[in-house]
């Protein structure tokens, strides 16, 4: 594995997790203030802030723009670590960039253009304007009359390679500020290769010379979405070594489970790999077939990873 820096973007403060939900919902800007000094403390190089709504609360665009200066004020105080907006609306970044001080923070994350965001020439301009790092979702492709999901790993790699090209001439972004996403699905539920595809989008990304400095990121939590707890931090480590070995250097995580990669000859590497290449379609079968097997194969990793009780 060549020697990359990861760089972990915190995501405790995101409706997903209890304390920042209960934050919220109080509407307590100095929570916030102080799950940044967390993240902080622990390593974090950048704080994401995401006020939306998730699974366990609703939230509407109007109470998340009228606390949004508030919650920012807060973090910035707390911490001089860069923030990374997430949110798919427009409107969430024009309130966060206008009231983010990058005198104290330096350089904040717009996460993320995609190809089915509304509006996207102005977030675009926006990015331009606020000069930004930004986040570019590259799952996802315009296809005649709308958008689809990419479904190779080539497709992937057309997409980050267009909108790269757009932020660089429209936004005049340099590569090393431009942050390719290339998808992570969880691995309990990955019939479809979409794993492997991210893995092989990320190798053919950093083999192009034409992308050479841009940045490359999943959402950790994703991964082991929905796998048993006792086996959850050991398959996302895991996974960070494979991802870190096709190109990986940034990733959205939970800067309290200390998430890193594990040595390469790790047991659980071992497992993860080949758990992964019984995804691959062999023999004229269909990617269905490969798809099972692949998810028998992860299924028994994490009866074997899960603490006996």
């Amino acid at each position: 594995m060549s020697e990359r820096t990861l760089h972990v973007i915190g995501e405790l403060m995101n409706n997903s997790y209890a304390r920042a939900r209960n934050a919220f919902v109080a509407r307590d800007a100095s929570a916030y203030g102080r799950l940044a000094r967390v993240q902080a403390d622990l390593g974090a190089h950048y704080l994401t802030l995401n006020l939306d709504g998730t699974a366990r609360i609703q939230v509407r665009m109007a109470e998340m723009l009228a606390f949004l200066p508030d919650a920012v004020a807060a973090v910035q105080e707390a911490t001089s670590v860069p923030v990374s907006f997430d949110n798919p609306a427009i409107e969430y970044h024009k309130v966060a960039l206008a009231c983010y001080d990058r005198t104290r923070s330096g350089r904040p994350i717009l996460n993320s253009i995609a190809a089915s965001r509304d509006r996207l020439e102005e977030m675009v301009e926006l990015v331009a304007h606020y000069d930004t790092n930004v986040v570019v979702m590259a799952s996802e492709r315009f296809i005649p009359g709308g958008t689809a999901q990419c479904l190779t790993a080539a497709d992937v790699h057309a997409a980050a390679k267009s909108f790269v090209e757009l932020l660089v001439t429209k936004a005049g972004r340099r590569l090393d500020q431009i942050i390719i996403d290339p998808g992570l699905a969880p691995v309990g539920a990955d019939t479809y290769g979409l794993v492997n595809i991210g893995l092989d989008a990320m190798r053919l990304i950093r083999a192009d010379p034409d992308l050479a400095g841009a940045h490359l990121i999943v959402g950790l939590s994703n991964f082991a979405w929905g796998t048993p707890r006792g086996a959850r931090e050991q398959l996302e480590c895991a996974y960070l070594t494979l991802g870190m070995e096709a190109g990986l250097d940034f990733a959205l995580a939970n800067p309290e489970r200390a998430p890193g990669p594990l040595p390469a000859d790790h047991p659980m590497v071992d497992k993860l790999r080949a758990a992964l290449a019984q995804g691959r379609a062999i023999d004229g079968e269909s990617q269905e077939t490969a798809g099972y097997r692949q998810a028998e194969a992860i299924m028994a990793l994490c009866a074997e990873a899960e603490p006996a009780e």
